[in-house]
């Protein structure tokens, strides 16, 4: 397969040749044509000349030889019988009647004729033009003839210098035209590697060319697509972090969720196989055991509905019953249930007294699970403060680094690094999807190892 420069030279010298070959035949034919026809003006003003110095016939042979001299031309002067009166180059009383000759009909006839043959007094072939005049008012033809090969020798010399001109100047063409084919090569082999390059990985340079238009528009649109690549190949970077973070999470949720229901399903288990298998048991210790059994279907219930509750935010489906809700109330009650499970912990509720509408059993475990975060994460008081606009959960714990502060409230994340390993994920979730549902506002606040506080804006 051939490169655009040489298939571009080839083609060019085929044209470069064809068109020299037709213009040189086109042109030999059309200066052969004007030369002629240059020959037989030359011939009618010399036979002019000629018609107005014979103003007799008394001397006509000397006028005859002696403007052969100087032109060089056969000249014959004929009758209107066809005698020749008058010859250059022969003896007159040897030739023949010309009456029937091509040039002295058409004489005759239109007044001027011409024609081309060999003529048999000299033996040569002669371009003969003839002219019909009048000396002393008796009609006679002027023939005057110029040998072909002496038109066709000064002709080849105008043909050869014509010829030089059109190659010299199809010889220029091509040098510039195949000057321009490699200028061509060149943008060409930039974007062919350009492009290889950009198949393989990302260019390291912009492409620039400014050869011509069409070439700076390819390259122009060449860098566009480059930069398009490239930014959805970081796009695609971004999406694969993104998908091994999600697999990542996706196991410990589902580690999580197996930890959550193991305990409870193995406590369960067993303290039914042991009343199951036990008739001898005390009373009083089968109903510590069936009492068990029933708080811990209670714990795997609120994990189920937890679970539910946050596919109906998730996907908008969870509707309000609003009330009047006193928050101070509120936060006691949640705070003497959380008691039962945290009995070494204070919880301390400050602030003023505040009521809001909301959906009571929705704002109740949103503000639950935010205690209860503080709790887990943290050793010291949790404080609870209620102001007019908001109601903040402080606490002084492990805190959060700022580069996940964005990320807590999404489903299912959990701050590994913080050893929240027995955690679903799902309660900041809940709780920013419950405050979203009433139009309400959460915001955030952590430095490591100091605490968090964390408000809902109503």
């Amino acid at each position: 397969m051939l490169k655009i420069h040489q298939l571009f030279v080839r083609t060019f010298i085929s044209i470069f040749l064809s068109i020299l070959v037709i213009l040189s035949i086109l042109v030999y034919f059309w200066s052969k044509n004007v030369y002629m026809e240059q020959v037989e003006k030359n011939l009618i003003q010399n036979i002019d000349t000629l018609s107005i110095v014979l103003k007799d016939l008394n001397n006509i042979d000397v006028v005859v030889k002696d403007l052969k001299a100087r032109i060089k031309h056969r000249i014959t002067i004929i009758d209107e019988k066809g005698n020749v009166v008058a010859e250059s180059d022969k003896d007159k009383d040897l030739m023949e009647n010309h009456s029937n000759r091509i040039e002295i009909l058409d004489a005759k006839e239109f007044g001027i004729g011409n024609s081309i043959r060999v003529s048999k007094t000299v033996n040569k072939e002669l371009l003969y033009v003839a002219k019909k005049v009048v000396i002393n008012k008796r009609i006679y033809f002027i023939r005057m003839s110029d040998y072909t090969n002496n038109i066709v020798d000064n002709f080849m010399k105008l043909a050869f210098q014509v010829f030089g001109l059109i190659f010299l100047f199809l010889t220029i063409s091509f040098i510039i035209t195949y000057l321009i084919s490699l200028k061509i090569k060149l943008e060409t082999d930039k974007i062919l590697k350009f492009l290889t390059q950009l198949a393989s990985k990302k260019p390291a340079y912009d492409l620039k060319s400014e050869f011509t238009y069409e070439f700076h528009k390819i390259t122009k649109l060449l860098n566009k697509v480059a930069h398009r690549l490239e930014k959805k190949s970081k796009e695609k970077s971004k999406q694969n972090a993104k998908l091994k973070l999600a697999n990542k999470q996706k196991d410990e949720i589902i580690s999580a969720i197996s930890h959550e229901f193991k305990n409870p399903i193995a406590i369960i288990s067993g303290y039914s196989e042991t009343i199951l298998n036990d008739d001898e048991i005390p009373q009083i210790m089968k109903k510590k055991f069936l009492q068990k059994i029933m708080k811990t279907s209670h714990k795997m219930t609120y994990l189920i509905d937890k679970l539910r509750l946050s596919v109906k935010l998730d996907e908008n489906k969870q509707e309000l019953t609003l009330s009047n809700v006193n928050l101070k109330t509120l936060c006691e009650d949640i705070a003497e249930d959380l008691k039962e499970n945290y009995k070494d912990r204070d919880i301390e509720i400050q602030g003023i007294e505040k009521t809001i509408t909301a959906d009571e059993a929705l704002i109740a475990m949103a503000i639950s699970n935010l205690i209860e975060n503080a709790l887990k994460y943290s050793d010291e008081t949790v404080y609870i403060v209620i102001q007019h606009d908001n109601l903040t959960v402080i606490d002084n714990g492990i805190g959060i680094n700022e580069n996940e502060l964005n990320q807590i409230q999404n489903k299912f994340y959990r701050v590994s690094a913080n050893g929240w390993d027995n955690s679903l994920g799902l309660g900041l979730f809940i709780v920013n999807s419950i405050v979203k549902l009433h139009n309400f506002d959460m915001k955030i606040t952590s430095e490591p190892e100091v605490g968090s506080k964390f408000s809902i804006l109503y």
